[in-house]
């Protein structure tokens, strides 16, 4: 008996041994990184989590394009706004696939927009853009819809009369009723119960692959999707969206309207045109997840991102105040319109200096190399999985006057105007940049200004302190917090 133990600890040794000699050896031809363990390679160097803190802190070491092991399979990380910049935007097309990681096949099986590569992913996203046009997106009828539901918001605050409330729940089911509006055709009050467990899931499924859990499935698929834990609630919650987006098309289908009103109708008009396309990859599956792909793209980051603006405010009152000055000089009408941002040049630094120093997603969704290729002296092959710290460039000194520090004059010129600036990317870059980039500007916009003019917002009384560490999973997001709205 002993003798057999003594066989398969040599053996299990020897299975250690050459994994560690294959790393090695893969590791001559990659960039540089931490030197990775057998089996799990570079998970516990980051604590299971590719923070975009962690990573710029590796950068340090290992230069801005490092390499990092997550269990077998390497990542090639690339910090700061040039080398962001030459994968993104000198190289898009090299790296513009999304690697079919077990999460994303479980998530999209290679349907929908997000994850979905080749002629599928240029066709669904080919539709969506057209389709976010014909229902208004940089017109007025879109923005009337943001409008109204910054209007009901508001409505719901002043309903509370100064008293404290945690802003995630109003902020997310107002954002989310402007998607479901424009997906379903209809929208649904903030204390609906069916719909408040749809944002419950939309959450869940939306921030998993970065978390701690979200890594280990993608390192262990095979164990982990038998194991018990936070997995198998969002497993759970994935059904129940695929579960209420499938009522949701068969409503359509049973009550066919005229012209199409929202994204599900023009979807069906789309298969139906093309039922005789061998090509097409129009089909309710597709459809099913583009929905899916909408819901959960449109609700997270701007809703991470208003609750990283409301609590800023907080902290800085005078900038608050600032704000609010200037929203009462230059704003007469009763509504606000997202063609005002440019009479509101300070209101209008605040807000992207807000998406700069808490990105919302600020490793975005990792890329695929499409086929071999160079990064500043760096050969990368193809297959490579590929992850953008766009947080870094947010912080890179090169391109900002001040990137440690919050202040909205990383916006301004010398004469108070707004400035853009080229190391600002929130929305990514290249031929996968944010499909939803103008509703989220126009959203952000409309929201926060809506906010501020109707409300001070306050610390409640005793509290003093504010935790602005952050959440890190898919989205970077705020830790719980209260506030008070005092009505102006």
């Amino acid at each position: 008996m002993l003798g057999l133990t003594g066989v398969l600890l040599a053996l299990l040794l020897g299975l250690v041994i050459l994994q560690f000699c294959k790393f090695q050896w893969t590791a001559k031809r990659l960039p540089p990184g931490p030197t990775p363990l057998p089996i799990i390679g570079n998970l516990w160097t980051v604590k299971f989590q590719l923070h975009h803190e962690t990573l710029m802190q590796l950068a340090r070491t290992y230069g801005n394009i490092m390499t990092l092991w997550a269990g077998q399979t390497p990542l090639i990380v690339l910090n700061g706004y040039q080398a962001v910049r030459d994968a993104l935007v000198s190289n898009s097309e090299n790296f513009s696939d999304r690697p079919v990681t077990p999460f994303f096949k479980l998530f999209a099986n290679e349907k929908g927009i997000i994850v979905s590569n080749g002629h599928t992913w240029k066709q669904q996203r080919r539709f969506g853009l057209k389709t976010l046009r014909d229902l208004g997106l940089g017109k007025k009828g879109l923005e009337w819809r943001i409008q109204g539901e910054a209007q009901r918001l508001v409505e719901f605050i002043y309903s509370l009369e100064g008293r404290a409330l945690d802003p995630k729940r109003c902020l997310m089911n107002s954002v989310s009723n402007v998607v479901t509006a424009m997906s379903f055709g209809h929208h649904f009050p903030l204390d609906d119960k069916l719909f408040l467990q749809l944002i419950e899931s939309t959450d869940s499924v939306a921030n998993f692959f970065g978390t701690h859990w979200g890594q280990l499935y993608d390192a262990f698929p095979w164990l982990m999707h038998r194991l018990p834990g936070p997995q198998q609630q969002t497993m759970q919650h994935l059904e129940f969206l695929r579960s209420f987006v499938m009522q949701e098309i068969r409503h359509h289908q049973e009550n066919p309207s005229g012209d199409p009103q929202d994204v599900i109708d023009f979807y069906l008009d789309q298969i139906a045109k093309t039922k005789d396309d061998p090509t097409s990859t129009f089909n309710e599956g597709n459809l099913m997840q583009v929905l899916i792909d909408f819901f959960l793209a449109g609700t997270e980051t701007t809703t991470t991102t208003l609750q990283w603006a409301l609590l800023y405010m907080v902290i800085y009152p005078d900038i608050q105040d600032k704000v609010q000055k200037e929203l009462d000089a230059c704003v007469e009408t009763e509504v606000i319109h997202y063609e005002d941002r440019k009479r509101l040049q300070y209101t209008n630094a605040v807000i992207h200096e807000i998406q700069r120093c808490r990105t919302a997603l600020p490793c975005a969704l990792p890329r695929q190399c499409v086929k071999d290729s160079t990064v500043q002296g760096y050969w990368i092959k193809e297959g490579t999985i590929i992850v953008f710290n766009l947080a870094s460039a947010h912080c890179d000194p090169n391109h900002w006057d001040a990137p440690d520090t919050f202040t909205p004059t990383n916006f301004l010129d010398m004469d108070g105007n707004f400035k853009s600036n080229e190391a600002f990317l929130p929305f990514s870059a290249g031929h996968r940049i944010c499909m939803g980039e103008q509703l989220a500007k126009t959203e952000l916009f409309i929201f926060f200004t809506s906010l501020l003019r109707a409300f001070t917002f306050r610390l409640p009384q005793g509290v003093t302190e504010v935790n602005m560490t952050g959440i890190f999973g898919t989205t970077f997001k705020p830790h719980p917090y209260q506030i008070c709205a005092i009505r102006r």
